[in-house]
């Protein structure tokens, strides 16, 4: 017999003995309702029922972008009236705002204002006087779109000039502000009221 075995025969016959004794003797493991104890540590504490977890909704905000979208029939209609004054003239509308980007790629736009860009190529950038007439003609051809077609509110109108492609002249008119103080100015009067000055 090896050593093994010798040690597994020992530990049985104590397990046993030791079965033997507590049968004999009629001895129980004390119950929870045979301990007493003035020490609320020791008290066995009665866990409170589980409420069932329900899943929460997924979190359904956005993140907010600036952002431009082509407003087609607007500028089909401006574009049309632009070449009418001058064929070498071109515009295009956009609305401006926010896009409400979700995490699951979804957009939702919200327009703040509607956006005009006018461009006309020209020989020479001093020309003051022909900037205010050119400013003045359009100004009163946009007035005369309903503003229902100007989603939100009324946003500018922007005038490039166009020499090349990398000289231009730029003139912002607002167009309520054109509405305020704008109508009937022409000329270098005209472009001296919206040119910015550093």
């Amino acid at each position: 017999m090896t050593k093994f075995q010798k040690w597994i025969t020992t530990a049985l016959v104590v397990s046993v003995a030791a079965g033997v004794f507590t049968l004999q003797n009629n001895l129980q493991p004390p119950s929870s309702e045979n301990v007493q104890s003035t020490d609320s540590t020791l008290t066995p504490e009665i866990a409170a029922p589980v409420e069932s977890l329900t899943p929460t909704l997924a979190y359904e905000g956005c993140g907010f972008m600036w952002a431009t979208h082509d407003a087609p029939e607007l500028t089909e209609k401006i574009d049309l009236a632009v070449r009418k004054m001058n064929d070498k003239a071109w515009a295009n509308a956009n609305f401006f705002g926010e896009d409400c980007v979700y995490a699951d790629g979804r957009t939702t736009f919200g327009v703040m204002e509607t956006d005009v860009f006018i461009h006309l190529p020209v020989d020479d950038l001093l020309n003051n006087e022909f900037f205010g007439d050119w400013i003045a003609q359009v100004m009163a051809m946009i007035v005369q779109i309903p503003k229902e077609e100007f989603q939100n509110r009324y946003g500018f109108v922007e005038f490039w000039f166009e020499a090349s492609e990398t000289d231009h002249l730029v003139v912002r008119v607002p167009i309520q502000k054109y509405l305020e103080v704008g109508q009937g100015v022409s000329g270098v009067e005209m472009f001296q009221l919206f040119i910015e000055t550093p």
